[in-house]
């Protein structure tokens, strides 16, 4: 015993509160989450695998229509968000919106999405991991006529889709970057260029 009155074996707390189980568990998922990051194609490719496996199951099993439809809608709400902009240029006056410059001096402002698209795999890969465990209990089989269900959800695509369109072309916004070049690729091919006519 020390002078303290205390075991020296005892362990001695700074004020801080030991760690506890569900917050080490959140760091491994973090962890885990982290080393996923850069690993765009495998994601997506892993996260369309499971949405096919979950309508395979559906189908087998002949129900959990109304639950597909919820995680459609879902899944087209997070789509329309990760294509809008975070700052929706219709809310704001043509003064204050951010737009893309139009004259070599003036600043390049990048299309930065509502929903980054790594927020949106994880979403949507949660929603069809849910849905999937839904159908495991017969209480979330609620009946409906599929049929209908799958008019309304192409109607609301179409209509969704449809706006989301009209509103890229209307403030001229492209939210997808593949195909656009970069920095990298205009330079080397102005040297390529200059070494042509040199």
């Amino acid at each position: 015993m020390s002078k303290e009155g205390r075991c020296d074996s005892e362990p001695v707390h700074n004020g801080s509160p030991p760690a506890t189980l569900s917050a080490r568990l959140g760091q491994i998922h973090q962890s885990w989450l982290d080393t996923l990051t850069p690993f765009c194609a495998a994601r997506w490719a892993t996260t369309l695998q499971l949405l096919l496996v979950y309508m395979i199951r559906v189908y087998t099993l002949q129900g959990w229509y109304v639950g597909t439809y919820a995680l459609g809608v879902y899944l087209l709400s997070q789509f329309i968000a990760f294509l809008s902009p975070k700052v929706d240029p219709a809310l704001l006056d043509e003064d204050e919106y951010p737009s893309l410059p139009t004259r070599q001096n003036e600043e390049f402002r990048p299309f930065i999405r509502r929903l980054p698209e790594f927020k949106f795999w994880h979403s949507a890969t949660n929603a069809i991991l849910v849905a999937m465990v839904c159908t495991c209990f017969d209480a979330f089989n609620v009946i409906a006529y599929w049929p209908v269900l799958v008019g309304y959800f192409i109607m609301l695509v179409y209509i969704t889709m449809k706006r989301q369109i009209m509103h890229m072309i209307r403030y001229r916004y492209l939210p997808f970057t593949h195909g656009k070049m970069t920095y990298q690729e205009r330079t080397s091919r102005l040297r390529a260029f200059m070494k042509g006519t040199g």
